[in-house]
């Protein structure tokens, strides 16, 4: 068959793109709609090489998906291009590794290999972040790298504490470790080599030092909690009036379902999504569901939180735990219906606020 004829039968069934992506070059792949292997290229991962990818795919004929590994690290500045040129861009796992045993590895394989999934229907819409959202998402990894940081300081001087000198661990025991870095920063240290030989001298000095870093850190998160919250309320308005919802609660979720609100065509989607949608069990005469483990660990944290608020402070919340104790149920039962069931009223809001800031003013 010659190239011209086959580019002419693919323009009649549709063209599916597989990118497998690294940080230096893509790997792209094109089959038409029947499953046939139309040719393999590599890209650089600049703004050229995007466009290049984009019309070599073209040139096949119409586009009508591109299955892209990696969307939300080596191929997220390919995801966010081909959004720009209205491509419907799917998120590719890698491949199943039994596939991949049988026939062996290369990239170009790789690449095949996701055009392939992307024409069987297999993998989701990518999540491509491009405004408000994305800089949540910056903002909220930076509080977070900022937090593991300081607990991870607050843990060390504590161990310091417990192995220093008994003259300085009787004089700093009984403090918190908060504040504990607001006592041990006003110790003056002393920059004399000839007396940091002294144990106490040296606890001193690090325990100062560490106090600093502490406070540095708790500044930056408040800070950022600061930006965040504000960021959040602009961007979901409605999510962030719902009951025992703090900012951190739905940045959290704002990043789990992206900017794309019509990934999920359901809130069973999205429960899924936050791993808390219950997952069939069942084998031959038993009949039961088992508890999803699965699913994005963060937004399944980030509900469990907002269940824990909601039983404190909310009253229906409470209500509703009183009226079902009577049940028999255990208390992580009934703490995962109610995470399901705020995954299904927070769906909801999110998906009004997203909608609401993906459509333009048309006032403007």
């Amino acid at each position: 068959m010659t190239h011209n004829h086959t580019q002419i039968e693919s323009a009649q069934v549709g063209i599916y793109g597989g990118v497998d992506t690294h940080l230096d070059f893509h790997v792209a792949a094109a089959v038409n709609a029947l499953g046939a292997l139309l040719g393999t290229a590599v890209f650089a991962t600049t703004v050229q090489g995007y466009a290049e990818l984009l019309a070599w795919l073209r040139a096949w004929g119409p586009l009508a998906q591109v299955g892209v590994e990696g969307t939300g690290s080596y191929g997220a500045g390919l995801a966010r291009h081909l959004h720009r040129h209205d491509v419907e861009v799917l998120e590719i796992n890698r491949p199943d590794r039994a596939s991949r045993r049988r026939r062996g590895k290369t990239d170009a394989y790789d690449a095949e290999a996701a055009a392939r999934t992307a024409l069987a229907g297999h993998a989701r819409a990518a999540k491509i972040n491009t405004g408000a959202v994305e800089s949540l998402r910056m903002l909220k990894l930076q509080r977070d790298s900022a937090v593991k940081q300081r607990t991870a300081t607050l843990n060390q001087m504590h161990q310091l504490r417990v192995t220093a000198p008994q003259e300085l661990r009787e004089q700093l025991t009984g403090l918190t470790k908060h504040t504990l870095a607001t006592h041990c920063v006003r110790f003056r240290v002393t920059r004399d080599t000839n007396r940091l030989t002294d144990p106490v001298q040296a606890a001193k000095k690090a325990l100062h030092g560490l106090a600093r870093r502490v406070l540095a850190l708790t500044a930056e998160i408040t800070e950022l909690d600061a930006d965040i919250a504000a960021l959040t309320r602009a961007i979901a308005p409605a999510t962030s009036a719902a009951a025992g919802v703090g900012a951190q609660t739905v940045a959290q979720l704002l990043i789990a379902i992206g900017e794309q609100p019509e990934r999920f065509h359901s809130e069973a989607g999205f429960a899924a999504l936050c791993g808390t949608s219950p997952i069939p069990a069942s084998s031959g005469k038993t009949q039961r569901h088992r508890l999803n483990r699965g699913g994005n660990r963060q937004a399944n944290s980030a509900l469990h939180m907002a269940t824990l608020n909601r039983l404190c402070h909310h009253p229906p919340t409470r209500a509703y735990i009183a009226a079902r104790t009577t049940d028999a149920k255990s208390d992580p039962h009934l703490r995962r219906k109610l995470k399901r069931y705020l995954a299904r009223e927070l769906f909801t809001l999110l998906r009004q606020d997203l909608r609401a800031l993906n459509t333009p003013d048309i006032a403007a």
